[in-house]
């Protein structure tokens, strides 16, 4: 009689058990984590009291306001570019699971930095705060990059063969941004405004640049179905 483990597969070296996990399961959580982060930063804008003058009321929050536009197109840009790898990619394994966790722990302090920037943005404590803001924007934009560059290295965790050029395009065009991103926190500690100029430059480029990852999506899975 064989026995039982000439009827079971040959174990590699690496664990079977992690070598390919869901996607989807990773996406999901991802997409949950964007829509909650988003959700907490519009529950700390702040609601003025009753007052007669409403309007001027409105406009002594602009620190609020101003942080919160900045870390919702931030937001929205992690997600696009989130939503783009994840279109290209077929399989995930224990790294970018770990990795996209890395990214989404940076991604969910946004309200926490997003408050701490609004509450101090002007007097003494605005350098650290802008500080730690832009640190936070920058550690989130270096882990999506890292995601990007490591998949493009495995091939078998992607939906075709043109799928880590388009990753390789993709990180390119954000490069740009987290090395203004850098400049911006390095800034914070000597000119915090002209850091937050930066910030808002950057969260529109990170916003409307993945705009033309379409084009790339779209070019990768016309050439999949020839």
């Amino acid at each position: 009689m064989a026995s039982r483990s000439d009827d079971s597969p040959k174990r590699s070296g690496e664990n079977r058990l992690t070598a390919f996990l869901p996607a989807d399961r990773l996406r999901a959580f991802a997409d949950g984590v964007f829509a909650i982060v988003i959700t907490l930063l519009v529950l700390e804008l702040p609601v003025p009291e009753a007052t007669d003058d409403l309007l001027w009321a409105l406009l002594e929050a602009w620190p609020d306001f101003l942080a919160y536009v900045i870390s919702f197109v931030f937001i929205g840009g992690f997600w696009i570019t989130h939503s783009s790898i994840t279109r290209l990619t077929e399989h995930e394994d224990g790294v970018t699971f770990r990795m996209t966790l890395v990214m989404l722990f940076f991604v969910s302090l946004l309200p926490f930095s997003t408050s701490l920037m609004a509450k101090h943005l002007v007097g003494p404590g605005s350098r650290l705060s802008v500080f730690i803001y832009g640190l936070d924007l920058l550690f989130a934009s270096f882990m999506l990059d890292r995601i990007m560059r490591y998949l493009a290295r495995r091939p078998e965790l992607l939906v075709d063969g043109l799928a880590e050029e388009d990753l390789r395009i993709m990180e390119h065009r954000r490069l740009y941004g987290i090395m203004l991103d850098g400049v911006g926190v390095l800034l914070a500690l000597i000119l915090p405004r002209v850091a937050i100029a930066i910030y808002v430059l950057v969260a529109f480029y990170f916003i409307l640049q993945p705009l033309f990852y379409g084009r790339t999506l779209k070019h990768s899975l016309e050439k999949q179905g020839e």
